[in-house]
């Protein structure tokens, strides 16, 4: 269960105008939704909210990562977006009163800003452009879980390994994420993600080691998803 925790005004306030969406509202009002707030730590793997729970609030991420989970029909948890700092979270059951449609976690450590429904109701009321920031907020997630969805109807096993590979490297080429991370995010188990990478170990497109997963041809696994997606 998320735990209440202290937070300096001053960070939450730059966590709050450093949003998108509450981040077009007015200094007193932002002002107002940080008094009329409060604090919640999550430890890595806790639930911020289930789905079904009421949708009484939302949450301004301070620092940390929340996943957002659906369940795939062999019951493993899959991903359908992550949000970090500055961002809102559980704002579409606050928006029509109704339940949580996902499940909620802590990706790590993260502090997080409640805000009462109401009182984010009032707000938007008060200050229409940050309804529409919120709109344009929730369209972008849209898009994504469509397309992470798309991906996940076109392509393999192989080529969504691959995207995500590409798509989380560093300018090193390293993947920050452990085998069981990928594959918690493809919604698979982690010996099929092994047995993927090492097949493609033999091939000398990736490299396992103990500090994870270096991409050596970035641009052959990226094809490999550009073939599947024009097939």
């Amino acid at each position: 269960m998320p735990s209440a925790a202290k937070d300096p005004p001053g960070q939450i306030l730059a966590a709050l105008r450093g949003g998108e969406v509450l981040g077009v509202l007015s200094p007193g009002a932002c002002a107002g939704l940080a008094q009329r707030g409060g604090p919640v730590d999550l430890e890595t793997g806790a639930f911020l909210c289930r789905i079904g729970d009421p949708g009484d609030a939302v949450y301004v991420i301070v620092e940390g990562e929340i996943e957002v989970r659906a369940s795939s029909s062999s019951g493993r948890d899959v991903r359908l977006v992550a949000l970090g700092r500055g961002e809102i979270v559980g704002e579409m059951a606050a928006l029509d009163g109704g339940a949580r449609s996902a499940d909620m976690v802590a990706a790590r450590r993260t502090r997080l800003w409640r805000i009462p429904r109401g009182a984010l109701i009032e707000a938007l009321e008060a200050e229409p452009k940050a309804a529409v920031a919120l709109l344009a907020d929730l369209s972008g997630r849209l898009r994504r879980t469509n397309a992470a969805l798309g991906a996940r109807a076109t392509l393999d096993l192989g080529g969504r390994l691959a995207q995500l590979l590409v798509g989380e490297q560093n300018g090193r080429g390293m993947i920050a994420l452990t085998q069981s991370e990928l594959a918690r995010r493809l919604g698979v188990s982690r010996e099929t993600v092994n047995r993927k990478l090492q097949a493609w170990v033999r091939d000398g497109s990736v490299e396992v080691t103990q500090a994870g997963v270096r991409l050596l041809a970035a641009g052959r696994l990226q094809s490999l998803v550009d073939q599947q997606f024009n097939s």
